[in-house]
């Protein structure tokens, strides 16, 4: 199988910035792996790398669908074989960087992941649901499959019930299409949520209201930005006068944001065969010797 190296980890803990540093050494190019990144137009938001960051190293997966588009877990996983197999295939290292757990498990396990025509109706009735109600449903209906969605992201929690409607199985078989190596970044809990403070801050000098405020009027809807959680979605509630106070909603944003990189830590440590680097600790040098062991024998065409 031709190899894939993985470099993931929570938001604000530089694994965009190192994987660059990373592709840099090893002439290779770079999947993107957030949920977010692959819209257009969501770029302080979603902490999209600019050109200048990039460094001339090519970057896949970002920019590839429009604000409200339904962008599937399907569409990213076709998307992103199609990149890695076109890099392997001229010779180059692929790197898959991003904090989505769910799109790395698809590419890294090889999730069987089939086209699903389902009833409009079905899609209809299920929109028209509160998250409680959806959870509610799976709860009474399937329950197991609660424990891998994030029960605030309203999209994962109705695809759920949609397949639980229709009958489609949960689970299938992998089929894992890569030798994979992944590494994953880490902090001191402090120091992580200093990072993230800071980033907060930045990103908000930097014009993040008014990128929300410009997706807003260029037609992007309350719902496909309350979905997108986070940012997108407490800063689409400040500006409907869903806050008291800019400093209440900047303390929720930083609270929920904090909140998610715990989750994350959480999904990332069920996998066991990641390579933690501490992010204090020469994290390049560390990288670097591991990825030099698993290269040994270099991508080959398939």
């Amino acid at each position: 199988m031709n190899k894939l190296v993985v470099i993931t980890g929570t938001n604000a803990s530089g694994k965009s910035g190192l994987g660059i540093e990373l592709a840099k050494h090893y002439g290779a190019e770079i999947v993107s792996a957030d949920s977010r990144q692959v819209y257009k137009g969501l770029d302080l938001g979603s902490g999209k790398v600019t050109p200048e960051e990039t460094q001339g190293i090519p970057h896949y997966l970002i920019d590839v669908a429009e604000p409200n588009d339904f962008f599937s877990l399907l569409d990213f996983q076709t998307q992103a074989y199609e990149a890695i197999d076109d890099i392997c295939a001229r010779g180059v290292t692929p790197f898959l960087v991003g904090g989505t757990g769910l799109y790395i498990n698809s590419v890294v396990d090889g999730y069987d992941i089939q086209k699903e025509n389902l009833d409009p109706a079905i899609r209809k009735e299920v929109s028209a649901k509160s998250i409680d109600e959806l959870i509610d449903y799976l709860k009474e209906h399937n329950p197991s499959v609660l424990e891998s969605i994030d029960l605030k992201n309203k999209r994962r929690l109705e695809r759920a019930v949609e397949r639980c409607i229709a009958g489609i199985p949960d689970k299938k078989a992998n089929q894992p299409r890569y030798e994979t190596l992944a590494i994953g970044v880490t902090w001191p809990r402090n120091i992580l949520y200093s990072r993230i403070h800071e980033r907060l801050d930045r990103r908000l000098d930097q014009g993040m209201i008014e990128e929300v405020q410009n997706l807003k009027a260029n037609g992007a809807t309350d719902e496909f930005l309350n979905g997108l959680g986070l940012e997108y979605r407490y800063i689409n509630m400040y500006l409907n006068g869903q806050f008291p106070s800019f400093s209440a909603f900047y303390d929720k944003l930083f609270m929920e944001i904090r909140h998610l990189a715990k989750e994350q830590m959480t999904w990332f440590r069920k996998r066991k065969d990641i390579h933690w680097i501490d992010m204090q600790d020469q994290p390049l040098e560390s990288s670097i010797k591991l990825i030099d062991e698993f290269l040994a024998d270099q991508c080959k065409d398939r």
